[in-house]
């Protein structure tokens, strides 16, 4: 039986697209090329796979068997080349606001001696799975957790808030805070980033609650938005230990939720150092 990935393929994209005209789209080729691909498959099977009574096609039991296969097929290829093409690469950690806070540079030291020939690259996304949704990183350091099945998650541990404060603001001098007492000062709108931040308006109590928002899109913004006198904001411990600025001053919030913090990472891994590397990262944090 001479099945290959191509016909595979062709599977796929016919019980995903529902037609051989969409499916031959998707795959860009001919629907008569693709047609041929389909009966080729039946023919080297010996057995029907899909079934063309309707309009919209649909597999038989046998073609839904052979799919659940060939999808297995198709996805450990692809994590094969992945992992092939990832050898000579770093292997890539996002991050959105902050890595790890205080435990970021301890993390990396050690990496890099147990592991001199696997380098690593610290890369900030702004978006909400830190690059791992586009591929454009391998392994990530976040503080939400991203609606997405191809990313699997897993709570590392939890860290205080502050409230990032203009440092002529009333409150910047305090030793803590509450959420009460960033509402009823100065008039400030909180600033929000919403894609990748961890604080909302619903830290609040209804009533006393910020009169106003604005909103920022990364770590940069909000930190220059607050220096400037044009907004208070409240984030986790991690981002104040990784982002000193001489304009803001963090102050622990005393009554606020703590933040939790996540390692994520694809489903199916981009780099062959990936399990490694998650190894690395709870042996740090285990301390």
């Amino acid at each position: 039986m001479d099945v290959e990935l191509r016909h595979l393929k062709a599977l796929a994209a016919i019980a995903e697209a529902g037609t051989v005209t969409a499916a031959a789209a998707r795959l860009h080729m001919t629907q008569p090329a693709l047609s041929r691909t389909l009966a080729q498959l039946e023919t080297r099977v010996g057995v029907r796979l899909v079934d063309r009574s309707s309009r919209h096609l649909a597999l038989t039991p046998a073609g839904a068997t052979l799919l659940g296969h060939g999808q297995a097929i198709l996805a450990h290829l692809d994590a094969a080349l992945a992992d092939t093409r990832a050898v000579s690469r770093p292997l890539r950690l996002g991050y959105t606001c902050a890595v790890l806070g205080q435990q970021t540079v301890p993390l990396l030291r050690s990496w890099r001696r147990a592991h001199p020939h696997a380098p690593l690259e610290v890369v900030r996304q702004d978006n909400r799975t830190a690059g791992l949704a586009t591929g454009d990183t391998d392994v990530a350091v976040l503080r939400t957790v991203p609606d997405d099945p191809r990313i699997r998650t897993e709570a590392l541990y939890t860290e205080d808030r502050v409230a990032a404060l203009p440092d002529d603001h009333p409150l910047a001098d305090r030793d803590r805070v509450r959420l009460a007492d960033l509402t009823a000062g100065p008039d400030l709108p909180l600033a929000l980033w919403p894609d990748t931040g961890t604080a909302s308006v619903d830290l609040w109590p209804p009533a006393r609650r910020p009169a106003r928002t604005v909103d920022v899109r990364n770590v940069d913004e909000w930190l220059n938005l607050i220096a400037t006198g044009g907004a208070f904001g409240v984030g986790a411990a991690g981002t104040a230990e990784s982002h000193g600025h001489p304009g803001v001053r963090f102050v622990p919030v005393a009554d606020a939720p703590a933040a939790t913090v996540y390692l994520a990472r694809p489903v199916h891994p981009t780099h062959p150092h990936t399990d490694a590397f998650l190894a690395a990262v709870r042996d740090v944090v285990s301390g």
